[in-house]
């Protein structure tokens, strides 16, 4: 297992605070192999830029082995969907022709048969007005969409990754789900990018799924969530997510060892990808840096 880590949270923290520092991919690409790191994955804040692409990857300093980007493919609004659809195959061509491994992404959600049709399902349907989503009423319009979104990645030798975050347009969020997706995109290029944090605060087990889909977990998001049970105790869970929130591995609520453990019995072999969003270091440059530091030190004793 390599050590790498999620490019945005570098690149838009030097957008925010109006620095030119990790605007490119080089300057990531530089700061990274200084410290150490292996493997990057390519958001969407940094331009796909083909030539400097491939002058980063020929230098062999570093790699590049996941470009990620999530959106909702399934909106409503017809253009919103149809840009994002083309964004997606724009990367996954790119990636093909620079030999990148993986591109990370979400299923989209269709917001129009997700909520509140209680007259179409008895089992939901005496709860009063509370708006429920059932994300599988999704999968027949995510399965005609993706289709041909896997045709592209299977010629272009490039492996699709779901990430299972709820927040961003999504159903693949639960094992039931993984199961009902690879069942409809039934593809050895179809995969998770696998993000335990997510499981946490949707109270699911974080570990078992690991070796259930083992040979499906294509990339791996390094990141942890803490619970604040006593403000859990009064807001519930449907009140808001004052509850919870994400922190950098080692600060929240997940047993990293049993993690590595799980994921050195199904052979993994790929990439430790950061995926830096902990409030606690975020606020300048040099905090968001330390938080990633933080981060691979910490992974690097399970290594």
């Amino acid at each position: 297992m390599r050590i790498g880590f999620l490019t945005n949270s570098l690149a838009e923290e030097a957008k925010r605070q109006g620095s030119e520092s990790f605007r490119t991919l080089e300057s990531v690409a530089d700061w990274a192999a200084k410290n150490g790191f292996t493997d990057l994955e390519c958001g969407p804040s940094l331009s796909l830029d083909e030539e400097m692409y491939a002058k980063v990857l020929d230098q062999g300093r570093i790699s590049i082995t996941a470009l990620i980007y999530c959106r909702n493919y399934l909106s409503t609004d017809e253009e919103e969907a149809k840009e994002h659809l083309a964004q997606l195959r724009k990367r996954i061509e790119f990636a093909g022709r620079l030999g990148i491994e993986k591109v990370v992404t979400s299923t989209g959600i269709d917001k129009s048969i997700e909520e509140g049709i209680y007259d179409r399902d008895p089992a939901v349907k005496d709860r009063g007005n509370m708006i429920r989503r059932i994300p599988a009423r999704s999968l027949e319009r995510f399965a005609d969409t993706f289709g041909p979104i896997v045709e592209l990645a299977e010629k272009h030798g490039v492996k699709l990754c779901f990430e299972n975050c709820p927040l961003m347009g999504n159903i693949a969020i639960s094992p039931v789900m993984w199961s009902r997706i690879f069942e409809r995109l039934d593809s050895k290029m179809v995969g998770l990018a696998y993000d335990p944090s997510h499981l946490v605060w949707e109270f699911m087990d974080p570990y078992e799924p690991i070796g259930e889909f083992g040979e499906r977990i294509f990339h791996f998001h390094a990141k942890d969530t803490s619970v604040d049970r006593e403000r859990l105790f009064r807001t519930g869970i449907l009140t808001d997510f004052s509850w919870w929130t994400y922190r950098i591995p080692g600060r929240g609520e997940i047993d990293w060892n049993r993690i590595f453990l799980e994921l050195k019995k199904i052979g993994y072999n790929g990439t430790i990808s950061i995926e830096h969003e902990d409030k606690d270091y975020e606020g300048t440059l040099e905090v968001v840096e330390r938080g990633i530091l933080t981060s691979k030190a910490f992974l690097s004793q399970y290594l």
